[in-house]
């Protein structure tokens, strides 16, 4: 069992780790080979970056039904069985609801100290509510359509894939595009909280181990989506009409602070 579980982290932890290794670029001893390889080694980052999350998905979508494959389904239920042998009772106490959303507050804390990132606090912010949004159009989209029982309530069927899970990895996949080059521990940080959102649902029974690791592949590739595609779409907008957005602090009694855009005339 405890094998099994390693071995999930892992590969959680190993989607985790990608991002943060195609930051780093590749030499060599002549500036032509650089050349050379440069334009390979980066489509083939491209290419597994796009390829491991989209085959989480699938190895999810698979594991569905024994119809799709016997061997998934059926290592999806021993796995989950085993889970609670070992941490039945477990009761993370909320925290994962929480723990979701902080790699995105260490990315509004780290600006509101002083530290510039790849985007300025309204560019970030347009990013991510655009990566939210399409994350959150796939993940409810794919609820809806799998209808996949919870692991601790067969009646409620929206399992698959695990939304804390994705938006967890969708702000540490953030995080680390705005700030993980010049820092690499807030990097590790914010995967390691994703990847530990991820493990205590799977450990809380409230979501087999496929949906975990879909989740952390949806968010993953939600936040890299929109984060490249930005600076092409902001070349779409009048500069006059870019110039004059702003993020202004907000704070509601009750709810917390929190930021709106604004347009100023």
């Amino acid at each position: 069992m405890l094998l099994r579980l390693s071995l999930f982290l892992f590969v959680l932890s190993g989607l985790a780790a990608h991002p943060a290794k195609a930051g780093q670029p590749t030499y060599s001893p002549t500036d032509s080979t650089v050349q050379a390889l440069r334009p390979m080694h980066k489509g083939r980052t491209v290419a597994l970056r796009i390829a491991v999350p989209s085959a989480l998905v699938a190895v999810g979508v698979m594991a569905h039904s024994p119809v799709y494959s016997t061997v998934l389904f059926q290592a999806k239920q021993d796995m989950q069985a085993e889970t609670q042998e070992v941490f039945g009772g477990f009761d993370a106490h909320g925290i994962d609801d929480y723990s979701r959303h902080a790699p995105l507050a260490i990315a509004y804390g780290l600006m509101a100290t002083g530290h510039r990132g790849e985007r300025s606090a309204v560019g970030f912010t347009l990013i991510y509510l655009a990566a939210h949004e399409l994350d959150e159009g796939i993940v409810s989209n794919l609820k809806r359509i799998t209808a996949e029982p919870r692991p601790y309530n067969a009646q409620d069927l929206s399992s698959f894939p695990s939304s804390h899970t994705s938006q967890a990895f969708l702000t540490a996949t953030l995080l680390h595009e705005q700030y993980g080059r010049q820092y690499p521990w807030v990097s590790v940080s914010g995967y390691a909280v994703a990847t530990a959102t991820g493990a205590m649902r799977l450990m809380g029974n409230k979501h087999w181990a496929t949906d975990v690791l879909a989740g952390a592949a949806i968010g993953f590739l939600s936040a890299e989506t929109v984060w490249h595609l930005y600076p092409a779409l902001t070349k779409m907008l009048p500069p006059r009409l870019a110039h004059r957005l702003l993020l202004v602090p907000t704070y509601v009694p009750g709810a917390g602070a929190g930021a709106a855009l604004a347009f100023r005339p």
